[in-house]
């Protein structure tokens, strides 16, 4: 840190105090050289995570992209989709990870949605496994079916 009057890095902090949204915290400064007191702020250097898309390309996470997504399937269900894109969100930024491809993203969508709601599951795992015909959708539900079976003692 750099006076702004005169230059110098001879600076102590005269006070700190979180700010009002408590994300970021007010300084007073003060120069030992010139005595200017300033005022500085210091904020979370929140980084966002970059998504690695099928073609190889990368692109910065946009959670509306998967809101949009989210909410074509839940239409007319019983689910939150903001409320699961938000648990996404959060997911991602707490893993600290750089870079997640937009095939794992899908698939944690999935995850949540197949807990959740079957009918809302299946109608964004259509888009995401980009099914081809109706053999491989029939088979999406028949392992959906089977995967909600209680086991048998």
């Amino acid at each position: 840190m750099k006076c702004p009057s005169c230059g110098s890095e001879d600076i102590k902090v005269i006070d700190s105090r979180p700010v009002e949204d408590n994300n970021s915290i007010r300084r007073r400064r003060e120069c030992e050289k010139c005595r200017m007191r300033f005022t500085t702020y210091e904020v979370i250097d929140a980084y966002q995570p970059v998504v690695i898309k099928k073609d190889g390309s990368k692109e910065l996470f946009d959670k509306n992209k998967l809101l949009s997504g989210l909410m074509r399937a839940c239409h007319k269900r019983n689910v939150n989709a903001e409320a699961v894109a938000n648990e996404i969100e959060s997911a991602l930024y707490n893993s600290m990870r750089r870079e997640i491809t937009s095939q794992r993203i899908g698939e944690i969508a999935m995850e949540k949605l197949k807990d959740l709601d079957a009918v809302a599951y299946v109608r964004f795992a259509s888009v995401h496994r980009e099914f081809k015909d109706i053999d491989t959708f029939m088979q999406e539900i028949a392992d959906l079916k089977t995967s909600d079976k209680p086991a048998e003692e």
